[in-house]
């Protein structure tokens, strides 16, 4: 498992990112605060906060995957 913090600020970003990680088998997790919504769930993004950035958690083991995984959604990391 990896975790990471993304920020996807508005509506086009949440669609994109969404689409991407849809691409993947694994699952993921979204935490915020005491919330744990799944990540490919558009409506479940909308019901948080996501003017600050939030917790990715990705739930693969395979390391090499892990690294596409985290290529494609570098666009969403927070800085």
């Amino acid at each position: 498992m990896k975790k990471t913090e993304i920020l996807i600020d508005s509506i086009d970003k949440v669609k994109a990112f969404v689409n991407e990680i849809s691409k993947f088998d694994c699952d993921f997790d979204l935490i915020s605060g005491r919330y744990v919504i799944d990540a490919k769930s558009i409506m479940g993004i909308f019901s948080l906060d996501i003017s600050k950035p939030i917790e990715l958690d990705i739930h693969e083991e395979d390391e090499a995957e892990i690294n596409k995984i985290m290529d494609i959604i570098s666009p969403y990391l927070s800085k």
